[in-house]
């Protein structure tokens, strides 16, 4: 393979990168008493290409869970209902609006 094609292919690989999101959903203890795991299977239910769905250790804001980060956005969702999970891939991952929030409280 010339240096030309090579190029062509780390440009690709990149843009590949680029645009690939990660949800990770902290199934830690205090994220699972306040139903986690619920929004773990409404992400999951959802087929959201270029998006991979991980459940993850703690993320560092115990008490105010379910937690929720999307990466590599870095935008946080706190207190994150089930019934709010198509509403976040609605609004930020298909119409890019990366406004973190909290849901608790807004049932």
């Amino acid at each position: 393979m010339n240096h030309e094609g090579r190029n062509y292919l780390i440009h690709n690989r990149m843009t590949t990168i680029s645009n690939y999101k990660c949800i990770r959903i902290c199934q830690n203890r205090t994220c699972r008493k306040q139903g986690a795991a619920d929004v773990l299977a409404a992400f999951e239910a959802l087929s959201i290409p270029g998006v991979k769905i991980m459940a993850s250790g703690c993320l560092g804001q115990c008490g105010n869970g379910p937690m929720v980060l999307v990466l590599p956005d870095a935008v946080w969702y706190s207190g994150v209902l089930a019934s709010s999970v198509p509403l976040i891939v609605a609004q930020h991952l298909l119409d890019g609006r990366k406004e973190g929030r909290s849901e608790r409280g807004k049932e």
